[in-house]
């Protein structure tokens, strides 16, 4: 599908729907490409919004290209427009401004949204979220007259910009509702690493409380309440309790959704002119051995990349990328191969004492995945492990002699 007459609309302009359309340039398709971007800014990286954007702010170092790349590429980029409404019969789409562009393919990349803060007082001035530049530059406007700061929710996101919070003089509580840091991804021995590592740093972490209200006055936060009563000072709180992948444009064409946009192992929706890529979509993963919603870039990229292939060659792989994740909490850096929940056994390769390990886990004797923290190599052989299929046993973990790097470059990619 790649002639002069065809198009391509993709509906979403962050790092998936970016992709999917530099890669189809770059692949050659030679017809129409139209990115239908909600923000009113160039697409761009979402990562640093809560690491090194909140202290170097600028937008040019965050683009994922400038605007001579969308001119040259022939990519018809719509800024702060969204697709309303999708006419599948008629295979075409209509803006909230109005506009009507037909396809032949169709590409939801339409992400994903934080979830909102549901307590009384989270519409009071400095209370924030953090998902756009908006938001980040708001908050980085906040942060230099900011004393005590509450962070809502231990995951990623929030530990990040607990750390930004530190360095900028505050005072800063992490209230975590589960019972450790970062719990949903991470094993508990790096788990007990961060909340250490955040503790030598100064935050206050409070695990197994919720926050029942936020109080105020004269329409601005003073602090939290948690639900035993407990009143904690915050002149900003910031929210980053999870997300919601947007499937509601699926839901009113009539697509299949379930916690995302549910496509098959080729990235297909239950209509074959549409695919869904990035955080919106559900699809089967063999390294999960069940369908799955990924929030990555690594997993918004590279499906990105396999539709785009899909739609110039015609040929349908199946989507087998192995996962990887990563985040940088200051001076500790995390980096996450493979999808390690529902591990049974663990061994750990490195020193913890000294903030360089790696923990590897396995269900029997199969590698699911593996954790590792300042040790970067470690990481990227793991990758290459998962991706090849191949085996690498505990003892061999756990054996400071086996050379691991030498044996991921020894292996191939498996076959399928």
């Amino acid at each position: 599908m790649s002639g002069p007459d065809k198009a391509v609309v993709i509906a979403g302009g962050g790092q998936a729907g970016f992709q999917t359309a530099a890669s189809l340039r770059q692949g050659g398709f030679a017809g129409r490409v139209v990115l239908v971007g909600d923000e009113p800014v160039l697409p761009y990286q979402r990562p640093p919004l809560s690491k090194v954007y909140l202290s170097r702010p600028g937008t040019d170092g965050i683009r994922l290209r400038g605007a001579e790349f969308f001119e040259e590429s022939e990519i018809e980029l719509l800024r702060g427009e969204c697709v309303a409404g999708i006419d599948r019969a008629d295979r075409s789409v209509t803006t909230e401004s109005g506009t009507t562009v037909g396809y032949d393919h169709l590409v939801l990349a339409l992400g994903s949204r934080n979830r909102a803060l549901p307590v009384p007082g989270a519409d009071l001035d400095g209370v924030a979220g953090l998902r756009t530049v908006a938001d980040a530059d708001a908050l980085r406007a906040a942060l230099p007259s900011a004393r005590d700061v509450v962070v809502i929710g231990g995951g990623f996101i929030g530990l990040e910009f607990a750390v930004a919070a530190v360095d900028a003089g505050a005072k800063v509580t992490v209230v975590e509702a589960l019972p450790r840091l970062m719990s949903r991804v991470v094993s508990e021995p790096t788990s007990e690493f961060f909340a250490g590592f955040h503790r030598a740093r100064g935050v206050d972490l409070l695990f197994g409380t919720s926050v029942s209200r936020i109080v105020g006055e004269g329409g601005a936060a003073t602090g939290v309440e948690l639900a035993d009563g407990t009143r904690i000072d915050a002149d900003l709180v910031v929210a980053g309790i999870g997300v919601r992948p947007n499937t509601e444009l699926a839901e009113r064409a009539g697509l299949s959704v379930d916690d995302g946009i549910v496509v098959d192992e080729t990235l297909r929706t239950s209509d074959p002119a549409i695919s869904a890529v990035g955080d919106c979509a559900r699809f089967p993963s063999p390294h999960a051995g069940c369908p799955v919603r990924l929030e990555s870039v690594q997993n918004a990229v590279d499906q990105a990349r396999h539709v785009a292939s899909r739609l110039l060659t015609g040929e349908d792989v199946p989507y087998e990328a192995v996962p990887w994740f990563w985040t940088d909490q200051g001076a500790a850096k995390l980096q996450i191969a493979g999808l390690v929940g529902g591990h049974d056994r663990r061994v750990v390769r490195g020193d913890r004492d000294e903030g360089r390990f790696t923990i590897f886990c396995y269900r029997g004797d199969r590698l699911l995945g593996a954790e590792s923290v300042g040790r970067a190599v470690d990481h990227m052989a793991v990758r290459r492990i998962l991706t090849a299929g191949a085996a690498l046993t505990p003892e061999q973990a756990s054996d400071v002699d086996f050379d691991l790097k030498a044996h991921s470059k020894s292996l191939t990619s498996r076959p399928r």
